[in-house]
């Protein structure tokens, strides 16, 4: 007589198990298709309608303008793959699943991360290609392979990666789907800027190493005057995700369900 193999749970089988909760809802596929085509529409916009009014600007930071619209996309939906499940009592099955609780969450940040940033770069590389078909002739005429483009695009999709990752994390700390875009909205990306228009050098030099500016200088081919180096920015922005998700993660073990 053989005895049953008892069901294990392994960080596979979990990845496995949220990448198809991931997929099979409708938001994903719509969020991500308005986030891409919200890059690619204002790409083309800049692209066909420039007048040499903006030769100033990175031509990266120029073409990828339409990133801004598409950031508060993927940041919801980041925010949808974690509250969500608490709203509609998904959660319970989840840990009932895996009772360890954290596998949950760090699978759940790990699928949506590796989705995130490939859509991200994939539509930032086809965006930039597209409009250097208007932008050929002009002083913004830029390839993939000068100096600083196509780490540009990678940061940028590094940075709406690890923004919306934040919101990720504040969709399971604070495990309501209005609360959390509420606090990316207003936290994230209000509050620097508020911050920003005080008369303090010190507090200046602070808001530099925020999420929304420590992105802003991933995306750009050259340095942009008065932000930090993309090294930093990738570090602090990073960081500010790390601090999030960890304290998603233990609100996660402590609190009931």
């Amino acid at each position: 007589m053989t005895t049953a193999v008892p069901y294990r749970v392994t960080t596979p089988r979990v990845l496995r198990s949220e990448w198809h909760k991931f997929w099979t809802l409708r938001s994903t596929w719509i969020t991500l298709a308005v986030a891409s085509a919200l890059v690619l529409a204002v790409g083309v916009t800049m692209g066909s309608t420039y007048d040499g009014d903006d030769s100033e600007v990175d031509t990266v930071v120029f073409v990828l303008l339409g990133t801004q619209l598409s950031q508060i996309c993927v940041a919801v939906l980041g925010i949808l793959v974690t509250a969500s499940e608490y709203s509609t009592g998904v959660i319970r099955a989840s840990l009932t699943a895996v009772p360890r609780r954290l596998p949950v969450l760090w699978s759940k940040a790990g699928v949506f991360a590796a989705v995130a940033f490939a859509l991200s770069f994939v539509t930032n590389v086809v965006t930039f290609l597209v409009a250097q078909i208007w932008l050929s002739d002009s002083d913004k005429a830029t390839s993939l392979t000068d100096t600083g483009v196509l780490g540009a695009l990678a940061g940028n999709a590094a940075g709406i990666t690890l923004m919306s990752l934040i919101a990720l994390g504040l969709g399971g700390l604070l495990r309501s789907v209005p609360a959390a875009i509420g606090a990316f909205v207003g936290g994230v990306m209000i509050l620097p800027e508020i911050l920003g228009m005080l008369p303090y050098d010190a507090v200046d030099r602070a808001v530099n190493y925020f999420p929304t500016q420590s992105a802003e200088s991933l995306g750009s081919a050259t340095r942009l005057p008065d932000a930090v180096s993309p090294g930093m920015g990738l570090l602090s922005l990073a960081l500010w995700a790390a601090v999030v998700l960890t304290a998603s993660a233990l609100f996660l073990r402590r609190r009931d369900v």
